[in-house]
Parts: C-alpha cells; structure tokens; sequence
C-alpha cells in the first residue's frame, strides 16, 4: 500500500444561519490513528459527511496522497478508498454475511454475478479480522452487534479502504468485543491505512488513537500527540474552559424508602433481588452485559414480567402494574436503547418530551399549548439542548442531544422515582458533567435515582451506594467506600454471591 495521507484543509459548511465548520483542518497518515474529538454539536459528524461525500463542503480542500478528491456521493468516497463504519450500522440484516460485504462491489460479467469469486473474497476479508466464528453464509441478523459491525469492517476491506471512519464504535458492544475491535484497529494501522476515530471516552481513545483533532464549535481549537497531553487539556479544549470536576457532587441527605424490591424475580433463571431506594439518593446498579440489569429495571417499570416477588413504590403493591400505572405512581423509565423506543425520532421535541405528562397541560379537554411550549423551551435552556427550537423533529439532533430529550421527558413528567438506563451512553464529557449535576440536583430535591451504567467512573463518581448484578444476582447495595473497582469486577466476572467486603487483592 503506497498511501501516504489524507488531508482536509480550511473546510466550511453552512446550513442557514447555522455555521457548521468555519475553516476545520485535519490531517491523518497511513499507519496513524487520530482521534477526533469534541462535544455533540461541535461539527466531528458534519466533517465527516464531507469526508465521506455524503454533503458537499461550501469552501476548502481535501486531498488524497496530494491529488484533489471531492466526492459527490458515499459510493464514490469508498470507491476512492474513504469507508465509513458508522454508529448505526447500515446493513442489510436479512441478507447474508457474504452479500453484505459485497453489497454494493458485486463482481460480475454479462450479467452474471461471479459467486465463486464473492464467496473467495468474503472469507478472504474476514480472515483478515481473525474471527473465525462469522461464516459468510450466516444471516447477518443473527450475528450480535459486535459480530455486526466487523462485518461492516470486512465490507471496507474489500473496497480497498485507506482510510476508515470509525463513529463511536463501540457505544453498544460489550467489554470483550470492544477489545477485538481494538486489536483489529491496531492490524489496520500495521497494514498501513488512516484511521479517524470518533468517541467520547478518552480512556478508549488513549487506547486506540496516537494523535488528536479537538473541535469545538466547528472549529478546530487543538492537535497533538495523546502521550504528550493529559486528559484534562484536552477536556479544557473540548468545552472551552477549565473543566473542574467532572462528577460534580451536589449535597443531598437519603431519606426514606420510595422503591423496595422483595423477593423480586424478573426472569426464570434470575434470582430473588432484594433492593430499596431512598428519597434523596442515587443508587448504581454495575454489572456486565447480560448480567440482567436492564431486565430488572424494565419489569420494575412494567415492560417485561414479574415472575416472583414484591415491587412497592411509595407504599403501592402492585406487581402488575403496566408503564401508564407506574407513571401515574411516579415512576420514570430511560432506555438505553433511545432511537428504538425511547424516542419517536419523526415528531418535534415538544411532544416527545411531554407525552406522559399531557394531562398537566390540559383545560377543560383542551391542551394549552402556549403553557406546553412555555415549559419545553425552558427545560432545552436548563439541559442546554443544541436544537432549532421545541417544533424541531428529534431525529434531526445529535446523539447527545436525543439522550437529553429523553431525560428531560422523565423531569416534565416529574417523577419520583427516575430508572436510568445507561443515561449518559453517547453523550460528550462536557454534557456528562451537566446531566450529573442535574442528578445531584434531583437527588437533593428528594427523587430516588437507580442508574444502570457499565462505565464504572460513572458509578462511583455520582452514586451513593452501588449493587453489583452477575448472572440474575445482586448483592447488597454498599456504600462506595466499601468498593474498588477491581473489587466491583471481580464480583460481576465470579458472581454476585460473592462478599463484597472480603477481598483477594
């Protein structure tokens, strides 16, 4: 491979009045991974949509190995050597692992597909990435996500890629296929192709990436290499400001039990789970994927069954109970799954935020939609959603922008009780750190907050006591000085029967 670099100089894009990018320069060589970093809304997506001419840039250049490139479309991007592996996977779940890896670059003649020949270079890609376990006749629907998106990988490989995008790849993986894709980055920057890629953990990026582009307001406002700037720098670039403390803690004082589990089972295989949280505090559930924390939380809201036990929201014994009731009760559900179920991405901001609290709005069987519109904009200024206004379809914003949407629906409702799924999961750092202030807020105002969150930081910097879930067990919730996280670990890997207060280290 005789590539040498891509570059992006001075690039500028307008939608409207809006400034996208205003002059953003990047440059990433062959056997270089370059992390592109910066707050949702500061411009890393719109970037590159230009790189990947899915729009076309007002002003600027872009050069490959020195000649022009200005593709007018996805197909000639890829066609010459730019692929893309975005968030939301784009394939074809129905076909199979082979066609989707040629979907798009089918060899043929006459008008006959050479079958033998896709059959060839599939399993030749897929070598590539050392998984063996993906075979190219297997329907791409049944793979698992990470399974999923180094099909994605395979298909770039086959187009002869030299330089990858990957946005925020591992958002919905798990630990252990996360790092499979960290070893596969590494082999495509020992084969000698760019790598740009996009996330919010700078843990994962000091992993992956050896130099950095931050953005920020659709700038560029810093660059360098990752093992000479230490995290706090970069933060400080990425928000414009000294970032402080990333986990700001709000004084709040527990008070009595609102949410009790006894007994509770939410599945067959799942052991009896014995919780209660309190007014005034925030508990942690940590676990690995699969654990069975995202099934606790959803029988407790009513969207998936009881099997045993006893749910007691402020007093109210009802294991029956469906969304509509637990609402009514107080409750308020965050999925972690946003663009599936926890948001109608068509409709404006103003009604997903406020569909479980219509009633609040209304006047003699009439919405007062003045009074509604009065209150969405205020809480799009208190969450600092970037958005055009209350009527702006959702699926038009950002990934942390939706994630906001869906937390500020929980507060119009004001519930009592707030189940968070991975409430942080694709947001940037400087959003993170107003979302747990904003908890800290809600936890001194007396709501009882039970997060689930796989990134441990997360729990120990705004939680009050943390559960650990392995295998449809929970353990005691403990305060946090009775944990590590190696000890958090060790529990969720060996099983939560384990007692948290010993020790092996």
């Amino acid at each position: 491979m005789n590539f040498k670099e891509l570059r992006m100089q001075d690039v500028g894009k307008s939608f409207g009045a809006t400034r996208a990018l205003d002059g953003v320069s990047l440059t990433v060589g062959a056997g270089e991974v370059r992390a592109l970093i910066g707050e949702n809304g500061a411009g890393k997506s719109t970037l590159m949509k230009v790189l990947s001419g899915a729009i076309r840039p007002d002003s600027g250049t872009m050069t490959l190995d020195g000649e022009p490139y200005a593709p007018r479309g996805p197909r000639e991007a890829l066609s010459r050597g730019v692929a893309m592996i975005y968030q939301e996977l784009a394939l074809a779940p129905a076909l199979t692992v082979e066609a989707n890896i040629l979907l798009g670059q089918e060899r043929s003649s006459g008008g006959w597909l050479h079958l033998r020949e896709h059959r060839r270079i599939a399993a030749e890609a897929l070598e590539l990435l050392e998984h063996p376990d993906i075979r190219p006749e297997a329907r791409v629907g049944d793979l698992g996500v990470g399974a999923q998106q180094l099909v994605e990988v395979a298909r770039a490989l086959v187009s002869k890629a030299r330089v990858i995008v990957f946005d925020e790849p591992t958002s919905s993986l798990s630990e252990r296929d996360a790092h499979r894709l960290f070893a596969i980055i590494d082999r495509l920057r020992d084969r000698g192709m760019a790598i740009v890629y996009i996330s919010h953990f700078l843990e994962e990026v000091r992993r992956v990436a050896q130099t950095y582009t931050v953005l920020r307001d659709g700038r560029s406002v810093g660059e360098g290499t990752l093992a000479e700037t230490d995290e706090r720098s970069i933060i400080a670039r990425m928000i414009g400001r000294d970032p402080g403390e990333l986990f700001p803690r709000v004084p709040h004082q527990p008070g009595e039990p609102i949410l009790e589990l006894s007994g509770f089972r939410a599945s067959e295989r799942g052991k009896p789970v014995d919780l209660a949280v309190r007014r005034g505090e925030i508990v942690g559930l940590a676990g690995l994927v699969g654990a069975g924390r995202t099934r606790l939380v959803r029988a407790i809201f009513g969207l998936g069954p009881v099997v045993d036990g006893r749910v007691r929201v402020a007093h109210s014994d009802d294991n029956s109970a469906r969304p509509r009731r637990r609402i009514d009760e107080g409750v308020g559900f965050l999925s972690e799954d946003r663009k599936g179920e926890g948001l109608a991405l068509n409709l404006p901001i103003e009604d997903n935020m406020t569909y479980p609290g219509l009633r609040r709005h209304a006047r003699g069987g009439w919405l007062s939609l003045g009074e509604r519109r009065r209150e969405v904009n205020d809480w799009i200024k208190r969450l600092r959603i970037a958005a055009a206004g209350p009527g702006q379809p959702v699926g038009g914003l950002s990934g942390g922008n939706q994630q906001k949407v869906a937390l500020a629906r929980l507060l119009h409702q004001r519930a009592d009780v707030l189940l968070l799924d991975e409430p942080t999961r694709g947001i940037d750092v400087g959003s993170k750190a107003q979302i747990y202030r904003l908890l800290g807020e809600l936890a001194a105002q007396g709501k009882a907050i039970l997060v689930v969150s796989s990134y441990l930081p997360e729990l120990f910097g705004i939680c009050d006591r943390i559960a650990v879930m392995s295998r449809g067990a929970l353990t005691e919730a403990l305060p946090l000085d009775h944990w590590t996280e190696h000890r958090v670990m060790e529990v969720a890997t060996r099983g939560a029967g384990i007692d948290p207060s010993s020790s092996t280290d």
